[in-house]
């Protein structure tokens, strides 16, 4: 791996929902993330490859397909790859318990961490009532969801044109509406709580797109963003700590990983 100022490295990575199918989905930018950050073990918890907007018509560019065959690649070279099926990619869970081309397929599983902890590691989609019990509203809000981005693509083209980095007019929104806020609090609290009753002390996900590393309780909630708006990953340091990795802001040169050791030693 050729080391410079981009390059990282982690005990683990975490990352989710990179929806590879689709037009929003930032595979140039997930690949340039693969080459400058080493690690013995990726989970890809789920939203890997976007099923339902595949079968409403397939976009398949090569560098969604290089995305694949570089992380086969890993594989290959010794690198655990664990992959969790999500809600988009929910055809997979059919082949939970088996090992594809060196990457192996689980429900879900249990990271234990450099400091013993144990982690709950699952898509999330599970505790998402909408996706559960009314799968066709979901549908429509992903044709939603696919406008917005399609929005959000040209509004950071005007940004690259003026020299400006990328930033998710899709994800502050999220941050302002106050039913989507409310939301994504009742979801960090029903994955906290299925944490506790696998015996965890933390629960690692995706679904939501909306990246966060906190105290749920006494639950240390992780959920790794996406790379369709956000561009964003966890990585575990060799000394147990949780990071945010937000690619677009350390590729601009603008590194602000969040670190979780202030929470960490409060939760001890």
């Amino acid at each position: 791996m050729q080391h410079n100022a981009l390059t990282r490295q982690y005990r683990a990575i975490f990352v989710s929902d990179l929806h590879l199918g689709t037009k929003a989905c930032q595979a140039e930018a997930f690949l340039e993330f693969l080459r400058h950050c080493d690690t013995p073990r990726i989970y890809l918890i789920g939203d890997i490859v976007d099923f339902w907007r595949i079968r409403r018509g397939v976009y398949w560019p090569q560098s969604h397909n290089d995305v694949l065959q570089k992380l086969l690649r890993k594989a290959r070279k010794g690198t655990d790859l664990i992959l969790i099926p999500g809600n988009h990619d929910e055809v997979m869970r059919d082949y939970c318990g088996v090992v594809f081309g060196a990457i192996a397929i689980e429900r879900n599983t249990i990271h234990v961490g450099a400091d013993g902890r144990r982690y709950l590691i699952m898509h999330g989609d599970e505790f998402d009532v909408v996706v559960r019990y009314a799968k066709w509203l979901a549908l429509f809000g992903d044709w939603s969801y696919a406008l917005a981005l399609w929005a959000n693509t040209h509004f950071n083209g005007v940004r690259r044109w003026l020299g400006m980095p990328y930033w998710s007019l899709s994800a502050y929104l999220k941050h302002k509406v106050k039913r989507a806020v409310n939301y994504i609090g009742e979801f960090e609290t029903a994955l906290a709580q299925e944490a506790r009753r696998h015996d965890a002390q933390g629960v690692i996900c995706g679904h939501i797109h909306h990246a966060a590393i906190r105290m749920v309780g006494d639950v240390l909630y992780i959920n790794t963003g996406d790379w369709v708006e956000s561009c964003t990953a966890v990585g575990e340091t060799e000394d147990g700590t949780f990071e945010i990795i937000r690619w677009t802001e350390i590729s601009f040169g603008q590194d602000v990983g969040a670190s979780l050791v202030e929470e960490l030693e409060a939760a001890a």
